[in-house]
């Protein structure tokens, strides 16, 4: 019991200043005013960045929004994420136009022609405003090996609908991509199975 006042004490000061945080964290938010179709990059070397992609994916269909994906890399795999957003047809619609990474198809010429269909179907669904959120997946990739021109990509970004979100993922963006973003993030690996031997496996990677 000689250690009530104290605690008292501790718990009075821990709750003013949660009080002074709400009370700040109140004002910033009654400043932040605008809404607007947002540019989102997922990049780095850790894994995520598809998973997150698709977990906004999911986001938007909760809440009743038209989603379109586009996969550049990797191909008709048979993943999880695919099985479930299938049951939802009228909301969303996925497009695999690639055939696996670069070390699979060891066909450049081949990789430039999937890109650029990929490239195509994302402008169409970007520019079909029944579409609210277009998801481009491993566009990152097929620009790092000049698939396609930057130039051209930024340039469409730039310009698309305002109130259109825009996710693109994949491992080292490019400068001029981040540069027109507004929401980047880097997914930082710390440690990955693969590195002990562990193989791609279901829930988990596909």
């Amino acid at each position: 019991m000689t250690d009530q006042p104290d605690t008292d004490d501790s718990n009075q000061r821990a709750n003013e200043k949660a009080a002074r945080r709400k009370e700040a964290r109140d004002r910033m938010m009654a400043e932040k005013t605008r809404e607007k179709g947002l540019i989102i990059v997922n990049t780095g070397k850790g894994k995520g960045k598809s998973t997150a992609a698709f977990g906004m994916v999911m986001r938007c269909i909760g809440h009743g929004m038209k989603v379109g994906v586009i996969q550049f890399i990797k191909g008709k795999w048979d993943t999880g994420e695919r099985t479930v957003l299938e049951r939802f047809p009228d909301q969303i619609e996925i497009k695999a136009l690639g055939e696996g990474f670069t070390w699979e198809t060891q066909d450049r010429a081949r990789d430039i022609a999937f890109a650029r269909a990929a490239w195509d179907e994302g402008k169409r669904m970007m520019s079909d405003p029944s579409f609210q959120f277009v998801l481009m997946d491993e566009i990152n990739i097929a620009l790092r090996y000049d698939y396609l021109p930057v130039e051209e990509v930024v340039e469409f970004l730039t310009n698309k609908r305002p109130d259109l979100h825009v996710c693109v993922t994949g491992r080292n963006a490019k400068d001029e991509i981040i540069a027109i973003a507004d929401l980047v993030t880097e997914m930082e690996m710390v440690k990955h199975p693969f590195r002990d031997g562990v193989k791609a496996q279901a829930g988990i990677e596909f």
